[in-house]
């Protein structure tokens, strides 16, 4: 998931990818804590796609903001 592809997406589109990823990010790390966590680097890929899209949310807030 790239940036190109946030922004192409409407603000509903990515509040329901950050609830995802958050509930992914949460699960990732209840089987760190239980020692089943197989790809540890996932853990890393979630948290730098909910910035990802938590920064393209802010933009486009932004954008609308000053457009008013």
């Amino acid at each position: 998931m790239n940036a190109k592809e946030l922004n192409d997406k409407t603000p509903d589109q990515l509040r329901d990818e950050l609830v995802s990823l958050k509930k992914e990010a949460f699960n990732l790390r209840f089987q760190q804590a239980t020692s089943q966590l197989e790809n540890t680097a996932r853990i890393r890929q979630v948290r730098r796609n909910v910035a990802r899209i938590n920064t393209v949310l802010n933009q486009k807030a932004a954008s609308a903001a000053s457009d008013a």
